[in-house]
């Protein structure tokens, strides 16, 4: 029986080991400002067309030219792996060392900075749509960080309107996101299973809704009208704060000291979600590098250390606040935790971060979750969101979930009324 136990275990562990979804890994300490994208000049998640070029940049803060190689996985739609090989799915070879550095000219704190771009003279091209992983190892062949990615390739329309919900307890708090998919003349083989979807706001995988199936079907076209099922919570718009120039102070910054490094003090953020909502234009929680101190931010720009400060009354025990965006992933972690000041009666939290443009707010979070209604920014029907909607298909007998179209929208044409 214990024979048996043994080889039933060696038989059935490798594919449950295959079912394992994966999770992104936050970069350590030390690795700083990390911007993944496809073509935008801002940091955000990459989501590209078959064919379109793969950026990553990052600062190791240690500055003393490590070695650094990647690796690219191929997942499904539910983020476990793939039963593809990499050749299936890549012209080349990974597991490189990233050979494009340069070493910080100039600045108080030495950093080298990063950058590698897909494709290359060694991962020539990536040729299967769907999910990815991009892992950054050490020379230790320890993993130091990953970030998803996805590409796609726009074999249907997606059409795709931001409303305001019709729950008369969310009406001022929700936007809904209705879509539908046309194939055109080709044949989508039962939607109802071979066919999934993915919702994204702002670039945040972090905020998504997946897995909805069709309401209707009519000839090729699939539509998607939930309520409720496609519903996302408002948020408001992210503050801002700009350092381009480290020695000057501005509408966002508040006065400047120079220690070591310098020291940004940002104006105290009021508690908005009493408030009535007031439109500020933004990049949606990301951010963009750029210094007046140099030609090249890549290599010029400064780190400074930025002091948030929130004018809110103190939680109970057990709830936190976290300064939340795109320039660290939006993990909520100890290094975004913000303190309150008793004597001040204001949290506060300083962040070494590079010179730049950032998106950021704050959130309250309670063992490591998100709070859904935020006490801090509120939420609001009119506030500018983006959202992307992915289809995904795998085709009866199909090995892998291909992206085969994405449609986007702004809320800034948020409707009441439902089009056809």
């Amino acid at each position: 029986m214990k024979l048996f136990s043994f080889i039933f275990c060696l038989f059935i562990c490798p594919f449950f080991a295959l079912a394992q979804i994966e999770e992104e890994v936050p970069a350590p300490a030390y690795i700083k400002t990390v911007q993944f994208r496809g073509s935008t000049a801002q940091s955000q998640l990459p989501l590209i067309r078959l064919g379109e070029t793969l950026r990553l940049n990052f600062d190791d803060i240690i500055g003393d030219e490590a070695d650094y190689y990647y690796t690219i996985d191929h997942y499904n739609f539910d983020w476990s792996p793939s039963v593809l090989a990499k050749t299936e799915y890549m012209e080349g070879f990974d597991d490189v060392r990233i050979f494009n550095y340069t070493n910080s000219v100039s600045t108080l704190q030495l950093y080298t900075h990063y950058e590698l771009v897909v494709p290359n003279k060694n991962t020539r091209a990536l040729t299967k749509t769907g999910n990815y992983m991009l892992k950054i190892f050490n020379s230790k062949d320890e993993l130091i960080f990953s970030r998803k990615f996805m590409i796609y390739s726009p074999l249907v329309t997606v059409g795709v309107e931001i409303l305001r919900s019709r729950d008369l307890d969310y009406i001022d708090k929700k936007q809904v996101v209705n879509f539908k998919v046309d194939s055109g003349d080709e044949l989508l083989i039962s939607p109802d299973k071979t066919v999934n979807t993915l919702i994204i706001q702002n670039n945040n995988l972090k905020n998504t809704i997946k897995g909805v199936k069709p309401q209707y079907v009519i000839g090729n076209v699939l539509e998607y009208r939930y309520d409720e099922e496609t519903s996302f919570y408002g948020g408001n718009e992210f503050l801002n704060f700009e350092n381009k120039d480290i020695r000057g102070s501005n509408n966002t910054v508040q006065y400047i000291e120079l220690r070591k490094l310098y020291h940004n003090y940002l104006y105290i953020a009021p508690t908005r979600a009493t408030r009535t909502y007031t439109y500020n234009p933004d990049i949606n929680g990301n951010f963009l590098i750029t210094t007046l101190q140099g030609n090249d931010p890549d290599s010029e720009a400064e780190y400074a250390w930025i002091h948030f400060g929130l004018d809110h009354p103190k939680l109970p025990e057990g709830e936190n606040v976290y300064i939340y965006g795109n320039f660290n992933n939006y993990v909520i972690e100890d290094a975004v935790k913000m303190s309150f000041n008793d004597k001040k009666g204001i949290y506060e939290h300083p962040l070494l971060l590079k010179q730049g443009f950032y998106n950021y707010y704050f959130v309250v979070a309670k063992n490591g979750e998100i709070l859904e209604q935020n006490p801090i920014s509120g939420d609001f029907w009119q506030t500018e969101n983006e959202y992307d909607v992915l289809i995904y298909y795998r085709e009866p007998g199909g090995r892998y979930d291909k992206i085969i179209g994405v449609g986007n929208a702004l809320s800034t044409n948020i409707s009441n009324v439902r089009r056809n």
